[in-house]
């Protein structure tokens, strides 16, 4: 059974950083697109970062410049890395694998930026 487990999430205050990790495990992880949303209350999910196989990655426009996604592929692991953290990125942040043929998602891990 295929398993992506995040970690890193928690408390930080305003301008703070986080460094979220999310390994998987049961998938040829070098070939799937991954990925990192998140989900506010009240709020759909909504994509914040995606990198490719190829390591080319995308962003939300809401993070560009603060939020970095990266993955090494010996460790099946895909992190990002959060800095000038807002109130307003606070939410469950969940790991995606995807290819043509699967998507798989995280359970999540709550990410809260607060003073």
């Amino acid at each position: 059974q295929v398993q992506l487990v995040e970690s890193g999430g928690g408390l930080v205050q305003p301008g703070g950083s986080l460094r979220l990790s999310c390994a998987a495990s049961r998938i040829i992880f070098s070939i799937y697109n991954m990925g990192w949303y998140r989900q506010a209350p009240g709020k759909q999910r909504e994509l914040v970062a995606t990198i490719t196989p190829g390591r080319i990655t995308n962003y939300a426009d809401s993070v560009k410049g603060r939020f970095t996604i990266s993955r090494d592929n010996a460790r099946n692991t895909v992190y990002l890395q959060m800095n000038s953290l807002k109130p307003e990125d606070t939410a469950v942040y969940f790991c995606n694998a995807g290819s043509l043929r699967d998507n798989y998602w995280g359970q999540g891990t709550q990410v809260t930026v607060s003073s």
